[in-house]
């Protein structure tokens, strides 16, 4: 029984060796560690408001978000009128899912594949070990610079020969990526770019400290329309949470009651 066991769990335990071995290649392929998004953002309706705004000027024009109704942004403080005169561009009903007037054969002609529909980014694009979705987002859009060899003129640090362009570009500026020469030291001629930083070259709309809570605003929407309930099932959950502890403490006193004079 031991035995074979022990060559059910082999497999598993090289396997296992292998990934902890291949994981900083993996991560040096998949671009920079990610900066942890600032969570409090979710919460803060000024803040969704906002995003909403970003997204529907920015990114509804190529991505939809198929799994998410205009009116169902009157949960982060919006009315149907605001909702109609400021967010919607395509002449859709209130009520209906935030579509794309771009077709997908002409995104498919024109971009090579049809852009992804964002209604559950923030949910997909999380990485063990890295962060969750809403962090790689916040890096992503945070880390576009110049880069005249790629067909669009950008290129991204947490994700290397990205094919969309970056359509924030006015509001941040343009910067440059810097790099430092890593040689290994086993092998002097063998030489790594590492990601140092980025270098404004030129100012965008807003001041960098502004462009950071945009992009926050964005993301923090990005992560709502993810789950839309998701505030409160966090505050319903701490008071579950609390009726479970008294009732345990009530069932013990009961349970303790109950066989005091058992033998």
């Amino acid at each position: 029984m031991t035995k074979k066991l022990f060559s059910l769990l082999l497999p598993l335990l090289a396997c296992l060796a292998l990934s902890a071995a291949t994981a900083p290649a993996r991560a040096a392929a998949d671009g920079i560690a990610w900066d942890k998004f600032p969570k409090e953002r979710i919460t803060d309706m000024a803040a969704l408001q906002n995003g909403a705004k970003l997204f529907s000027n920015y990114c509804l024009s190529c991505h939809a978000a198929v799994f998410m109704r205009y009116n169902r942004l009157r949960d982060i403080g919006l009315t149907e009128e605001q909702i109609t005169d400021n967010l919607i561009f395509t002449g859709a009903k209130v009520g209906e899912t935030m579509q794309v007037a771009l077709s997908p054969t002409d995104a498919k002609a024109w971009f090579g594949k049809v852009p992804p529909d964002l209604t559950l980014v923030a949910r997909s694009r999380s990485a063990a070990g890295k962060g969750s979705g809403a962090d790689y987002i916040y890096t992503y859009l945070r880390t576009y610079y110049r880069d005249e060899t790629k067909p669009t003129g950008w290129n991204n640090a947490a994700f290397p020969n990205v094919g969309m362009p970056h359509v924030l570009w006015e509001l941040q500026g343009q910067t440059r990526a810097v790099f430092d020469e890593v040689r290994d030291p086993k092998d002097p001629s063998r030489v790594t770019q590492v990601f140092k930083g980025l270098e404004q070259i030129t100012p965008g709309t807003m001041s960098p400290a502004e462009y950071q809570l945009a992009v926050a605003d964005l993301v923090a929407f990005l992560q709502w329309m993810s789950e839309p309930n998701q505030n409160d099932r966090k505050r319903l959950g701490v008071w579950v949470l609390m009726f479970l502890a008294v009732f345990t403490v009530i069932a013990w006193r009961l349970n303790t009651s109950f066989w005091k004079d058992v033998k």
